[in-house]
């Protein structure tokens, strides 16, 4: 597909695909490093999640715009939030609430299982959903992928961007990982905005390994049509770098016992001064562009070893 009429431009290589905005502003490559906060339970992960939205709300007026996190990563936040639409208590937040996914596999029927939509329904829940102001997820099954995720990019512009990004850290071979679904080597650059980038093994078997520990009730059709995914939809860098604010939680180093070595990678590594070096660093091990946004709070638990 040739995208006309659109303030997105088209990058291909290697069968990756990436959108990007017109932009005559060079980005500043500034190590912010990362400082991770330890906290003793998922559940006060969840709670300091929520609090970030809470300090988002008192700072600005309007609309807020979040992009979701799925998996294991933002499970407890989810359930505060289903708790509290269950009351009155944060109505007049929750109508304020402009509400994204981040990522996705594709094709995927949307009342599939193992797709975000259905768990961020199975945790949020019905109340969640009736009283914020709108819910954005990334289509999955359209035969036009790219339009699809163009209409989906237009409205998040449209809102002004996103004021938290809630994000994740997954593991990759070679002890690298991916931010959303930003894979190691697929060319993402910091003006990708999103991407549409062929799916691997690694990936797949992450994605529902993940759902299971979970608690996702995932039956055997769901698996089978996950497995024959093709794609991963995922916001890109520049989604990242652009949100006001990266709220990062890492939760499942238990069932995802990588992530002990992946996350310490993220933290220790040492960037180049080098522009080029360091676009080759990026490429290698996309985790590191959480470095490179200067307001980032990464909620932690002590199974990661720190």
């Amino acid at each position: 597909m040739k995208i006309s009429n659109s303030q997105f431009t088209r990058y291909e290589e290697n069968n990756n695909v990436w959108l990007s905005q017109k932009s005559g502003e060079e980005f500043n490559f500034t190590d912010y490093g990362i400082v991770p906060t330890v906290l003793g339970s998922e559940a006060a992960v969840g709670q300091a999640m929520l609090n970030e939205l809470y300090k988002t709300a008192a700072s600005k007026e309007g609309d807020i715009n979040i992009a979701l996190l799925g998996g294991r990563g933002a499970q407890e936040l989810h359930r505060l939030l289903g708790d509290l639409a269950k009351s009155t208590e944060q109505d007049h937040l929750l109508a304020r609430l402009n509400v994204f996914t981040q990522d996705a596999l594709a094709p995927l029927s949307m009342n599939n299982g193992l797709s975000f939509v259905r768990d961020f329904e199975r945790i949020l829940g019905d109340a969640f959903f009736k009283k914020i102001k709108s819910f954005t997820p990334i289509q999955t099954d359209t035969e036009d992928l790219e339009s699809a995720l163009v209409q989906y990019l237009t409205k998040l512009e449209e809102l002004g961007g996103l004021d938290i990004f809630f994000i994740g850290h997954g593991p990759e071979e070679n002890h690298a990982s991916h931010l959303a679904y930003i894979k190691p080597f697929s060319g993402a650059k910091s003006e990708h905005i999103a991407g549409i980038i062929p799916i691997s093994n690694s990936i797949l078997e992450h994605h529902i390994s993940k759902f299971k520990a979970g608690g996702s009730l995932i039956n055997e059709s769901d698996e089978k049509e996950c497995r024959s995914a093709k794609y991963i939809l995922t916001l890109g860098p520049a989604a990242i770098l652009q949100a006001k604010k990266i709220v990062q939680s890492v939760v499942d180093a238990d069932s995802a016992p990588a992530k002990v070595q992946t996350y310490a990678n993220v933290i220790n590594t040492q960037l180049s001064s080098d522009t080029d070096q360091l676009l080759q660093q990026l490429n290698a091990n996309p985790g590191l562009w959480i470095r490179l946004h200067s307001n980032t709070k990464s909620f932690v638990l002590p199974n990661l070893g720190l």
